[in-house]
């Protein structure tokens, strides 16, 4: 089978064959959340996007390391020029690491719901202090960074000048830009409006701060990421995630930080996950047009009529391609459900299904078409419609309208399981709970007790168990394979 992978490089703007800096291995970089509030939807799906780039390259065979980080210090409010931790801890008066610690556990957790797999490093920036000073002290010293007040900044212009072009990977001219919106408090002590800040003097009233060879401080936020993805994966690594909305000024600041100190261009591939719109429109908590991942999942929301698992918001998101927009609305989560059900019910079919001498039709060619849709860029829109294509044949062969060997059984039912699962990440929520665990039990016992029935020819009380369950929501199916359920 067809293994060459493609993958869109935000750099050159096009796709290109994935050759991994050394043969067989993979360094992945992901930008994790800023832990002051519960994550937000839109987040959430760039993590799932990078969930399924992990589980697909360790699906292929390579031997993977996922670093992906939490800032916990450093990012700051546009606005204010306030530490976004630091503003938060005073409002609600605790300590800021326990506002980190607060909003990591949620963050956590609502990735556990939605099955993402942990990385492999998951470093913070309050952890990794020593080194971006020495890397800010690195870059002072070759001349690319001032002191100005007690704080470091980057000079843009003389690195644009003499190292590398600053705006190529957003496609940003130098001299046509404004000013880094960032950094809007402070702009006089800057040489250019465009430089930004390695390291930052603290005001008296700022909690979160370290000790430096410039004074009392806290690190920028761009040069977390250069230290912790170059220590864990070395100066220059393959590939580097994260949301569309962090190309500028966030991952433009890493390349600069990255080839001036370490001399090499730090990332192979960058890949750049897009946004997701509600109801056709921007998320936004100002204009309340705003959903949390918990209030889909309880239902405690006034924008949807009912809860949505975190497998069908899984699955919902996983129907565009990464580098899409994507809108939620209630329509496409209801049709994410119908469809998430309708493919659960097919693989619970699979292991059922009656064999014949032959096949039907050419299992070979459709899990070819499994590997051709992720080895384009991820293309999980179209693995999905390859899988649909495979619940298709799995319901004709329940309903002898299609046949299977038991080769090509046993072939089908591992390659639709990995790309379901492993792949894609999907998880039966019948197995999520011991209770759920329950349920399914009751329900296999009640359709064994109405094979018994009709094996007796007791027909009312085969229609009455069939009938009954039928009044719950629960819909008995009979094909070659057995009886199967589902629900309304």
């Amino acid at each position: 089978m067809n293994k060459e992978l493609k993958i869109y490089n935000s750099l050159t703007k096009q796709k290109e064959i994935f050759k991994p800096l050394v043969e067989g291995h993979v360094g992945m970089y992901v930008c994790g959340p800023t832990v002051y509030s519960n994550v937000h939807l839109g987040n959430v799906r760039t993590f799932i996007s990078f969930d399924v780039i992990y589980r697909y390259l360790k699906f292929l065979g390579y031997k993977v390391r996922y670093v992906r980080n939490i800032t916990d210090a450093g990012h700051l409010e546009d606005d204010t020029q306030e530490d976004k931790i630091s503003k938060k801890a005073r409002l609600e008066k605790l300590e800021p690491m326990e506002i980190v610690q607060q909003y990591t556990i949620d963050f956590h957790k609502v990735l556990d719901l939605v099955n993402n797999l942990p990385p492999d490093i998951e470093p913070t920036a309050t952890g990794h202090i020593i080194e971006q000073i020495e890397t800010t002290k690195d870059i002072l010293n070759k001349g690319y960074a001032y002191e100005s007040n007690g704080s470091i900044y980057f000079d843009v212009v003389k690195y644009n000048n003499e190292i590398d072009k600053y705006g190529k990977l957003s496609g940003r001219n130098i001299d046509e830009m404004i000013a880094n919106t960032r950094e809007l408090e402070g702009q006089d002590e800057k040489r250019n409006p465009q430089d930004f800040a390695l390291w930052k003097k603290a005001k008296p009233q700022h909690i979160m701060r370290w000790p430096s060879p410039w004074g009392e401080g806290f690190p920028g936020w761009h040069m977390e990421c250069t230290v912790m993805s170059t220590k864990y994966l070395g100066e220059q690594f393959d590939i580097h995630g994260g949301g569309m909305d962090l190309k500028f000024p966030h991952h433009e600041c890493e390349i600069a930080q990255g080839k001036t100190a370490n001399g090499v261009d730090p990332v192979k591939y960058w890949m750049h996950a897009n946004m997701l719109t509600l109801n056709g429109q921007k998320m936004s908590k100002s204009t309340g047009n705003h959903l949390l991942p918990n209030e889909i999942f309880s239902g405690n929301n006034d924008k949807l009529s009912k809860a949505y698992s975190p497998a069908v918001v899984r699955f919902f998101m996983l129907q565009a391609h990464y580098r899409n927009i994507l809108d939620l609305s209630e329509d496409a989560l209801q049709a994410a459900e119908k469809g998430y059900k309708r493919m659960m019910e097919a693989i619970k079919l699979l292991d059922k299904l009656p064999v014949s001498d032959n096949s039907s039709f050419d299992i070979n060619e459709l899990i070819t078409g499994f590997y051709t849709a992720m080895n384009d860029d991820f293309n999980t829109p179209i693995l999905i419609a390859n899988l649909f294509e495979a619940v298709k044949y799995i319901n004709q062969i329940n309903d002898g309208k299609a046949t299977i060997s038991q080769a090509d059984k046993e072939k089908l039912s591992k390659a639709v399981k990995d790309f379901t699962f492993d792949v894609l990440g999907l998880h039966k929520e019948l197995q999520e709970t011991g209770h759920n665990q329950a349920f399914d039990k009751t329900i296999q016992l009640l359709i064994e007790l109405r094979n018994q029935a009709r094996a007796d020819k007791n027909w009312a009380l085969s229609d009455k168990i069939r009938d009954e369950l039928a009044k719950f929501g629960i819909i008995l199916k009979d094909g070659k394979g057995g009886t199967t359920y589902s629900f309304k």
